[in-house]
């Protein structure tokens, strides 16, 4: 059966009003007669036919980091990169001084350093906005329109004038008024002093008859002695003068004592405020202190063979002490919260290193199982990162254990304090020669050392911290496993 049929699109040219889509069928009728001419008229925009993606750009804030746990605020060193610049994932930004080190900033998307709003030297709390960055370069005004709103001074309050005076003047509010004494009708209670009392019975006076000339009308003993006719045996008291008007007192501020010729203030900075901090609170640490003297011959003939390849007496205590609380794990532990004890699988110490206005405490990772050589080369990175205030947190915050010597000053011995976040610290003295005996009475001369340890109470024990003690004496008075 041969049909004969045409069929056709007509579409309207597109604009932004909506397009008319026809489909249009004609077949000869005598042919399928059921068949009709039918119109498919659609009111949907031509344009909805495709899925438009629009991907808009983003405008992010570089944020003041915290850099370590006790970081509130920080200052900007500098920027490494300047307004305008393109900008790398993972690429430096700027250098932020934190309270014990200054440190590079990476930002984690790539754009364009749009506008920087906390400048160098100024300084940001933790969380505040110090830059903003941007996508593309288009956007790069719009940011620096946002940088200058947040950075525009906040608009003084505007104080709104009065009301203008209507023709019905409101009622005016009456200023309170000293308290007028009214006197009712109706019958009115006597107040009689006890001693009133007693003198009114003894000499049978009528108190009802009486005029009180007290406070309030009170009856006095003077107004019965009067009533009775007789001469007042003591003044009556006088009432009490009315209070004068005192000036407010203001709170006066405690001056600090002035300052002697030639002195000076200096505000502490960012690590010294951090150090401070950290004292206070150790003082709330129930801590007791253990000393133990050591023989350091052996340890001293090591290390005369060992300071040409780099070893200092510093990785030399270091390694005694990891080797030491592997085998007492319960002096490597830390109370965090009053409630419990925290024993720590790694063996970190922290050593004390003075720098230039304060301290720091770079934390040597696994000194237990590193061997002495490499150590020391990794004591030497550190210490020289430490001086210039480019050490990572984690890598002065994560100690487990401390250790502080100052026998290279020629200290005999002293206390150190005991820092939250850790369980114990030791201080070390110097190794000097001292006359010792012997189990047979012998006396000899030894180098010998002051090791006093102070100990968190709460987790720690005088037991646990002497076998401690006595195990790292062993290590060092026989210190061949050192090297191992």
């Amino acid at each position: 059966m041969a049909v004969s049929s045409s069929s056709f699109l007509s579409t309207s040219s597109l604009s932004n009003s909506k397009s008319t889509i026809s489909f249009t069928s004609s077949v000869s009728p005598t042919q399928i007669p059921s068949l009709r001419r039918v119109v498919f008229r659609s009111t949907i925009p031509a344009t909805s036919h495709r899925r438009v993606m629009t991907v808009r750009s983003k405008i992010r804030e570089i944020f003041m980091p915290a850099l370590s746990s006790t970081m509130t605020e920080g200052k900007i060193v500098s920027w490494i990169k300047t307004e305008g610049e393109k900008l790398a994932k993972g690429e430096s930004v700027v250098v932020v001084e934190s309270d014990k080190a200054d440190m590079e900033v990476e930002t984690f998307y790539d754009g364009y350093l749009a506008a920087i709003v906390i400048g160098e030297g100024e300084t940001a709390p933790v969380g505040a906005a110090i830059g903003l960055l941007a996508e593309t370069e288009a956007e790069i005004e719009e940011a620096k329109t946002k940088s200058a709103s947040k950075s525009s001074p906040v608009a003084e309050p505007v104080v709104p004038s009065p009301p203008p005076a209507t023709s019905s003047p409101a009622p005016a509010i009456s200023q309170p008024s000293s308290p007028v004494e009214t006197v009712s009708d109706g019958p009115r209670k006597t107040v009689v002093t006890p001693y009133a009392k007693k003198l009114a019975k003894q000499h049978k006076v009528n108190i009802e008859s009486i005029s009180g000339t007290g406070p309030f009308g009170r009856i006095t003993a003077s107004d019965v002695e009067a009533a009775a006719g007789i001469a007042p045996s003591v003044a009556s008291p006088s009432p009490p003068p009315a209070p004068k008007a005192t000036p407010p007192v203001t709170a006066k501020t405690t001056n600090s004592p002035p300052l002697l010729p030639g002195s000076s203030v200096v505000p502490f900075t960012p690590l010294q405020s951090a150090l401070t901090n950290a004292f206070i609170a150790s003082l709330s640490i129930p801590a007791f202190r253990v000393g133990y003297s050591v023989n350091t011959d052996a340890l001293d003939a090591l290390y005369k063979k060992v300071k040409p390849k780099g070893v200092t007496m510093t990785v030399l205590l270091a390694k005694a002490v990891g080797m030491a609380l592997a085998q007492h794990p319960v002096v490597n532990a830390i109370c965090k919260d009053g409630k419990s004890c925290t024993y720590n699988s790694n063996i970190d110490i922290a050593v004390a290193v003075a720098i230039d206005g304060g301290l720091m405490t770079p934390v040597l990772q696994g000194a237990d199982k590193l061997d002495l050589y490499l150590l020391a080369e990794k004591w030497k990175d550190l210490l020289g990162r430490a001086r210039k205030l480019q050490l990572q947190p984690r890598e002065y915050n994560s100690g487990t254990f401390i250790l502080s010597n100052l026998g290279m000053y020629g200290v005999d011995r002293f206390d150190a304090m005991l820092t939250p976040g850790t369980g114990a610290i030791m201080a070390v003295g110097a190794s000097k020669p001292t006359v010792v005996a012997d189990k047979d009475g012998f006396f000899s001369v030894k180098n010998t050392m002051q090791v006093n340890v102070t100990a968190d109470h709460r987790i720690i024990y005088g037991a646990d911290l002497a076998a401690f003690l006595q195990t790292f004496a062993k290590i060092v008075e026989n210190p061949d496993s050192l090297t191992l």
